[in-house]
């Protein structure tokens, strides 16, 4: 409480307190205004090219919080996160579109609301990769992409609620969504100048991506303009005193390199919470009406800092921290993010900062950044950059997203916030560096990343359990032994042989895959040393060994060897047979070898891309998508 009557007062509340035993404690409402895909590009956040007036506004009456993490640069895995305040690399939810369970008596947070007798709506968007338990939300109906006018009292609104009952209300608009940008008609009229875009540092500066920004920015004012009624509505209803509001996005901006990708550019989200002066001593400790704070918080933390503010202590699973509330944790010192599959394309990339530094830590240097993905390629500005790069017509660092990784980048935010000058390498940033090491490995061994099993092998390892279950199993996941062969493996080390053909040997099939991505990664001349050993891994009892063996022979290896892995691999794309999971990997691979996949054309655009015993989220869209480019590619 800043104003000292009101502290005065509301300790003189406190002390009266056990003479008023009728009147029970005020429980918050709180409401949620969720963009899409934006990261701190509103004008209050400190873009000057942006037009969010009425945000602006909004920012007056609350607290801007200038460094937000999501945990995953992508919708799904985001927003599962977010909903279960645990991360996704524990819960084996981190890739685009999949689908697991929680172990059973887990709850999504707004379930321990509903425990606590709060009513709670979702208006629009789930996209979950965990089972939804039963009884999460009261009602979830309502339209996604909703001018003003298109909401009612139907929709999942607080309106519906029994009369003074306590409200947790989430209004999601996809307005800003990465679709809208490539949607728009190219000859449409721009209300922000395209000429005043800022352009970053590894992006080309051509009228596509310029073009891209100013629809980002005009969508961004769009939205703008319909988050306001939700507000108009809640002061109609007589609740800005009584409710809590949070203005946030559920991943980075929708760009290419931002989106799908955990730096600063993809995982950065705006955040603003306003507390009304009737809840203001649950606000942080570090709230400022009217100002910013700096500190470090995820979205991670958004659920289990809405059960504190509720009086609820968080369930002990939860990873994330409240921030605010009777339960408020100790600010955090760094922030967590990662990539997995994003839709068809498999990659495993982990990020840690504080207030200053991004470390990125990449398990799969070998591949580049700029995957084909089909969807990112619907953005006017991706397919242009991407020839610009294959007609060598850039330099660097335009050309960094279309080559393959470091293992390890680290950025100074503060004189590089565009992420294009890695401090790895320099001297004077080894203490840095190793800091970071220290908190990226800290994490990965209190999450148990299960990104570390290729993601069939996952569900295989889960069955009968779930893989947060298994995760904490040593026996089924060996995982200090995985992690250290995954560290090794992707750190691009020389002189490892013998380490490698070990692991390969390993009783584990995730130490065997790793010891084999080993192998691949280093190319020619370490395939060529255990070229004996990658063909016994041919016959390996697990798929994706067999698969990663097969990539390594078919890209380094003799044309004999691929004459014996071709059929290998085609079999393992077909869907039907293995499954979804068995058949992106596959598929994957065989997309690596280019040209001399061709004389096996005939068979690979054969395969069965429809796995019905996998999710329908992974069962033939992602395999679909893949055979269709084999067919351009091949």
């Amino acid at each position: 409480m800043s104003n000292p009557s009101s502290r005065r007062e509301f300790l003189a509340g406190i002390a009266a307190a056990p003479l008023l035993n009728a009147a029970p404690t005020p429980k918050p409402n709180f409401l949620w205004l969720t963009w899409e895909d934006i990261g701190p590009h509103l004008h209050c956040c400190g873009d000057e090219y942006s037009t969010t007036p009425n945000f602006d506004r909004l920012a007056k009456r609350g607290c801007v919080y200038s460094n937000v993490w999501a945990s995953a640069p992508v919708c799904a895995p985001a927003r599962t996160a977010i909903v279960t305040g645990v991360s996704p690399t524990s819960t084996g939810a981190e890739h685009m579109r999949s689908m697991t369970r929680m172990p059973a008596g887990w709850k999504m947070f707004p379930g321990y609301l509903r425990d606590a007798g709060y009513y709670c709506t979702n208006n629009g968007k789930e996209d979950y990769n965990l089972e939804k338990p039963e009884g999460t939300w009261d009602a979830t109906q309502g339209p996604r992409n909703a001018s003003p006018e298109a909401y009612s009292p139907k929709d999942g609104h607080w309106r519906n609620r029994t009369p003074g009952q306590p409200f947790f209300a989430v209004f999601n608009n996809i307005t800003s969504h990465e679709s809208q940008i490539f949607k728009a008609p190219s000859n449409q009229h721009l209300i922000h100048d395209p000429a005043k875009a800022r352009v970053p540092a590894f992006m080309p500066d051509i009228t596509e991506v310029r073009r891209d920004w100013a629809q980002y920015h005009d969508l961004l004012a769009t939205e703008d303009a319909q988050h306001e009624a939700r507000l108009d509505e809640l002061e109609a209803d007589g609740l800005l005193e009584d409710t809590i509001v949070v203005v946030t996005s559920d991943h980075g901006c929708g760009m290419p390199r931002y989106k799908r990708f955990p730096y600063d550019s993809g995982l950065h989200v705006p955040l603003i919470l306003i507390f009304p002066e009737k809840f203001r001593h649950l606000a942080p400790k570090d709230y400022v009406p009217g100002g910013k704070s700096d500190r470090l918080v995820g979205t991670i933390d958004l659920g289990p800092t809405m059960l504190s503010l509720a009086g609820i202590q968080p369930p002990a699973f939860q990873q994330g921290k409240a921030f605010a509330g009777h339960f408020e944790a100790a600010p955090r010192e760094y922030l967590f993010g990662f990539r997995g599959r994003m839709d068809e394309r498999y990659d495993l990339m982990r990020s840690t900062r504080d207030k200053r530094y991004v470390y990125i830590r990449n398990y799969n240097p070998h591949k580049i950044y700029g995957q084909h993905v089909t969807y990112m390629w619907s953005l006017a500005s991706t397919p242009v950059w991407e020839q610009m790069y294959k007609d060598g017509k850039l330099k660097a660092p335009r050309t960094y997203f279309w080559e393959t990784k470091p293992p390890e980048e680290l950025y100074d935010l503060q004189n590089d916030p565009d992420e294009v000058k890695n401090l790895a390498g320099s001297a004077r940033h080894q203490a840095i560096l190793q800091r970071f090491r220290r908190s990226h490995h800290a994490h990965e061994l209190e999450v148990r990343d299960l990104g570390l099993l290729p993601e069939g092998e996952m569900h295989e390892r889960a069955k009968g359990s779930t893989p947060y279950e298994l995760s904490r199993d040593p026996k089924k996941f060996p995982f200090e032994r995985i992690l250290a062969t995954a560290d090794l493996a992707s750190s691009l080390q020389p002189g490892v042989t013998a380490q490698l053909e070990t692991a390969m040997k390993d009783a584990d099939s995730a130490v065997r895959y790793w010891g084999v991505m080993g192998v691949l990664m280093r190319g020619a001349d370490e395939v060529a040393k255990l070229a004996p050993a990658l063909r016994k891994s041919l016959g390996d009892t697990s798929p994706h060994v067999r698969i990663a063996a097969a990539e390594a022979l078919g890209k380094y290896g003799t044309a004999e060897d691929l004459r014996t892995l071709m059929p290998l691999l085609v079999k393992l794309a077909n869907a039907p047979e293995t499954n979804a999971y068995i058949a992106i990997h596959a598929l994957n691979a065989i997309d690596t070898l280019g040209e001399k996949a061709k004389p096996w054309k005939t068979e690979i655009l054969a395969v069965g891309v429809v796995d019905p015993k996998s999710p329908a989220r992974v069962n033939s869209e992602y395999t679909k998508r893949l055979v269709e480019r084999l067919t351009i590619t091949l």
